[in-house]
């Protein structure tokens, strides 16, 4: 079955060459086997063709914020899917970039033998940069295909600045989404020729990469990245790790979600924004398997009214947890994607914020830090260190904090505008989940975006939300939370 036109496009007018050694799919994005329409079209391209497909999973070097922490991560992934692919009829060729720019030419060797080259469509971070960088360059068709959330990127026609009105939008189209989801195995009882091996002359230059040695734990010290933000042995990359988190969700933490997500103390979330970010899972699969807990069928759907409850007539801990996937995930890919250039800067705030922000520059800050404080958690307030704690330890941070977190930096710093670039620079180095559409839309929503004006107006926040520590620690169940992120040893 083919997969939906409206998530598929051609970024350059090269001819086809049926005449190819093999199809290409260069997975940069969705790092994964299951619930992927890249790889579901790669597939389909090859059965067209008649030839083999070969998979390239590259990992550059020369990317903003590159740590071991976030190679780590990536890498445990690349050995799900050596071992997921190890007995599927086609090749899968990892490679890790030993130092910068060393694995430029080789999307251009191997695309030079390709009948045409899938890849993804992501509209966050250097990926687009890289796409156009290269579209022109490469001698082979260059398809683009998107498998970023459930609702397709190019569906909706026009950039949404409020949940409700995405909500709305979202409730309309939906069931028709749902039903034209990906293939949970596009690999499944396929049948297509095999290569004998990625040329050798190309191994020769490029050799696939030895991922075990890489996860041994001196493996990445000789790459030229970021050694000093460690990984978190406590929270493992890959589609495999990805699965068991989504089980233990829907099995054992979903009945409690909408009750205990805001409460540090009861690790009531998914945990997954890390394996979303890196494609390890798909939005796809998490929504599916959360209807299947719940026995829901279309037919008990709501009217499309905009409201983040009884729309879906499911419990409502999972009507809370679909709320958060499917608005607020997904509206900052329509952001993103629609407004590429603009999406991480402070003119796309909504003109409101900007105003009121601008208006109280001149207002006294109470406490004053620099970037180096905050990194180092350096603060006079215990709940936001222990937040940058956590950020820093885990590479994660609990969604109510990080909200905390980001209103604080906004109150001690001269400027709404070094409040944005600290938020930005502090999560994504730090975060797994950083450099993406979503976590963007986080960071701005500190700001005001899609929030509206509150009052009375506050110094230094104007109209913008204001939130404060001591609400917070009145609110919120996190002692154990402040016992362990505000200790030296963790």
């Amino acid at each position: 079955m083919p997969i939906p036109s409206i998530r598929h496009r051609y970024a350059n007018d090269h001819a086809v060459r049926e005449d190819g050694d093999y199809v290409l799919y260069w997975m940069i994005a969705f790092r994964r086997t299951r619930y992927n329409f890249a790889l579901q079209h790669a597939v389909d391209r090859a059965k067209q063709f008649g030839k083999p497909l070969l998979i390239l999973e590259p990992l550059r070097v020369r990317y903003q914020w590159a740590s071991d922490r976030l190679h780590r991560f990536i890498i445990q992934g690349m050995r799900d899917n050596a071992a997921a692919l190890a007995k599927k009829p086609v090749t899968y060729f990892p490679y890790v970039e030993p130092k910068p720019g060393a694995g430029t030419p080789l999307l251009h060797q191997l695309a030079g033998k390709a009948c045409t080259v899938v890849t993804d469509e992501y509209p966050c971070f250097f990926l687009p940069t890289m796409i156009d960088a290269v579209k022109d360059r490469i001698p082979a068709r260059l398809e683009l295909v998107d498998s970023n959330g459930v609702m397709p990127l190019r569906h909706a026609e026009r950039t949404f600045t409020v949940a409700h009105s995405y909500r709305r939008w979202m409730q309309k189209n939906i069931l028709d989404v749902l039903l034209e989801g990906p293939k949970a195995d596009p690999l499944s009882r396929i049948k297509l020729p095999t290569l004998s091996g990625v040329p050798a002359a190309i191994q020769k230059k490029w050799p696939a990469a030895d991922l075990d040695a890489l996860l041994e734990t001196d493996g990445l010290s000789k790459i030229p990245i970021d050694h000093t933000v460690k990984p978190n042995p406590n929270l493992s990359g890959g589609p495999v790790e990805a699965g068991k988190r989504l089980k233990t969700f829907v099995t054992a933490t979903l009945a409690r979600y909408g009750d205990d997500r805001n409460h540090p103390d009861e690790h009531a979330t998914t945990g997954l924004s890390p394996h979303l970010h890196f494609g390890h899972i798909s939005a796809h699969e998490i929504v599916t398997s959360v209807l299947d807990q719940e026995s829901w069928t279309p037919d008990q759907t709501s009217q499309a009214n905009g409201k983040n409850h009884s729309f879906w007539n499911t419990s409502e801990q999972a009507e809370a947890f679909l709320d958060q996937v499917l608005t607020w995930r997904e509206m900052g890919f329509n952001l993103s994607s629609r407004e590429p250039d603009a999406y991480d800067k402070f003119e796309s705030l909504p003109n409101w914020a900007q105003k009121t922000l601008s208006d109280e520059t001149a207002t006294p800050r109470p406490y004053r830090y620099l970037l180096e404080q905050f990194e180092q958690a350096e603060t006079h307030d215990e709940l936001w260190n222990a937040a940058q704690t956590e950020l820093v330890r885990t590479g994660v941070m609990h969604n109510y904090m990080r909200m905390l977190w980001g209103k604080k930096i906004l109150h001690w710093t001269a400027t709404p505008h070094e409040a944005l670039e600290i938020m930005i620079h502090l999560n994504n180095k730090y975060g797994l989940d950083g450099r993406d559409p979503n976590s963007y839309s986080g960071i701005f929503w500190v700001l005001g975006r899609y929030d509206r004006a509150w009052g009375p107006k506050r110094p230094i926040f104007g109209s913008v939300r204001y939130m404060t520590s001591d609400s917070a620690r009145k609110k919120l169940r996190l002692k154990k939370y402040l016992q362990q992120f505000n200790s030296q040893d963790g």
